[in-house]
């Protein structure tokens, strides 16, 4: 049987106030939405059912843009009340002072916000809005002052990609938590838009790569690039930063701990993937999520081409959703990958840690303050370093201990700021 989903991408809606070259949906349908989308109701139901699989499962509820749904708080409050991680993946130009406290009151852990360049210009034509970086920079002030933890989202393309380092600092200037680094996939509106050529990827990749190491105060994560964990293990093969040391930064999780719901109710194995795994509407996720072909064969991947010669091919496996979206094969190679395979013997992912592990009561208060979007790989981070001790609790002490070794004495700014106040007991 399938392991649980640990993500889950639910689209909302179609509907947008914006109208981005690159985006994965058509997103055309700007003021009524798609008349099939999922209703109120049904998207409860189709929570239970995540819940079911993946009860410590995290849902980003998305779209389109998702804060023009209404009943955005009530998804969200029902979500969280299921025991599910939530976050809010959007544009920004929503997130009003009362709309954060809204979500906040609804349970969200957490905001994810687009910022596509630091040009004002540059992201205005790239979202198709004129204003729009004004706006969005005025929703991450207002999570800022909210103490509401959020995210940046990059999207690095020919033409914004020598902002990479800028951004990086604009992310922790910002007090922003994470900043994901995205490499788009020609689907939806995207399908002309050429995105990035393999050249400025790779390079973009190897300062992702540079940052995520020397970042003490920002986590900063390759997303939709696989190719990642090749450079990561090339530039330092001791850095526990790949799949060989049993951490995903940078990996495809489609269809082994993600997938995506579409407004209308189908599973895909990832946003980027159009190829449906089966319809809410008739299954239940549970029923897909175990049982759906397409599912089953992007956990056993037959891969073709240099992807299928390549000894980084457990580690990486190039993004299916590329050659799914240039010729229709899911296992075809991955045309942004410059590497020329040696030859050599496939290199294996170490097998993570297995054993029970017990949390003291002050553990488990320590991490419940932890931002959720983040919570759970610091819950896997410190099981697996107290496996590595040869013990069988997490302390309080061992989770101040790994929060120094990756943020220094001071610790992450965000988290800090929310405990500012409180009685740490």
């Amino acid at each position: 049987m399938a392991d649980a989903p640990y993500l889950v991408a639910l689209n909302l809606t179609e509907r947008c106030n914006l109208a981005c070259e690159h985006c994965y949906l058509d997103a055309k349908v700007l003021k009524e939405g798609a008349v099939d989308e999922l209703g109120t109701t049904d998207i409860k139901r189709v929570l239970g059912e995540i819940a079911d699989v993946g009860p410590e499962a995290m849902v980003v509820l998305t779209g389109g843009e998702p804060m023009l749904r209404r009943d955005l708080p009530e998804i969200a409050r029902h979500a969280s009340g299921l025991g599910l991680m939530v976050v809010v993946g959007t544009n920004g130009m929503l997130l009003r002072p009362d709309r954060i406290k809204e979500l906040q009151a609804a349970g969200v852990s957490g905001i994810g916000i687009s910022v596509d360049s630091l040009i004002p210009q540059v992201h205005d034509d790239f979202r198709g809005k004129s204003g729009a970086w004004v706006k969005t920079m005025q929703g991450i002030d207002a999570c800022k002052d909210a103490g509401m933890p959020f995210q940046i989202h990059f999207s690095a393309t020919d033409e914004t990609a020598d902002e990479i380092n800028d951004m990086v600092a604009f992310a922790r200037a910002a007090g922003a938590m994470v900043l994901n680094v995205f490499f788009m996939v020609c689907t939806g509106r995207g399908e002309k838009y050429s995105g990035i050529s393999p050249q400025k990827y790779d390079h973009v990749l190897r300062q992702v790569a540079k940052a995520a190491k020397a970042e003490k105060r920002l986590m900063v994560r390759a997303k939709c690039a696989p190719h990642f964990k090749r450079i990561a293990i090339e530039m330092d093969p001791d850095w526990p930063i790949t799949a060989a040391h049993g951490y995903d930064a940078g990996g495809c999780i489609a269809a082994t701990r993600y997938a995506r719901v579409t407004p209308t109710g189908d599973v895909t194995p990832c946003p980027y993937m159009e190829n449906s795994a089966g319809s809410l509407k008739e299954q239940t996720f549970g029923e897909i999520w175990h049982n759906a072909p397409v599912l089953a064969a992007l956990r056993a991947p037959k891969l073709e081409g240099r992807c299928g010669a390549c000894e980084f091919q457990k580690l990486c496996g190039g993004c299916r959703a590329r050659p799914l979206a240039m010729d229709g094969n899911m296992m075809g190679e991955d045309s942004l990958c410059t590497y020329e395979p040696k030859g050599g013997a496939v290199i294996m992912p170490l097998m993570p840690a297995t054993g029970a592990v017990q949390w003291s009561g002050e553990a488990e208060a320590h991490l419940a303050r932890i931002p959720g979007f983040v919570r759970r790989m610091v819950r896997r981070r410190a099981e697996d370093y107290v496996r590595d001790e040869g013990r069988s609790e997490v302390t309080k002490d061992d989770l101040i201990v790994l929060a120094k070794r990756r943020f220094g004495d001071a610790g992450p700014p965000a988290f800090a700021n929310q405990m500012r106040g409180r009685n740490d007991p």
